[in-house]
């Protein structure tokens, strides 16, 4: 008889702030803290806002989204041709 483990959803459920996963939306807000506060480039908050709003309509079809692709960037070509 094959018995059943529950797992609860907070274990297997990728960490989100704002929506988006935590790291993107720390980059996002660092990068707008700095150009908008520091450079006083005010035209970089919708800019900001709109960068955020596409990453949480991607993040709700799949939330691994952002990291699939940091790990494809990252990955290495091994067979050149």
């Amino acid at each position: 008889m094959r018995g059943e483990v529950r797992i609860h959803h907070s274990l297997i459920a990728p960490i989100l702030l704002f929506g988006v996963p935590r790291g993107l939306a720390i980059a996002n807000g660092t990068f707008l803290a700095a150009t908008v506060l520091g450079l006083h480039t005010f035209w970089l908050l919708p800019v900001s806002i709109l960068i955020h709003i596409v990453a949480v309509m991607l993040t709700k079809k799949d939330a691994l989204m952002f990291k699939i692709l940091l790990r494809h960037i990252k990955q290495k070509n091994y067979y050149e041709l």
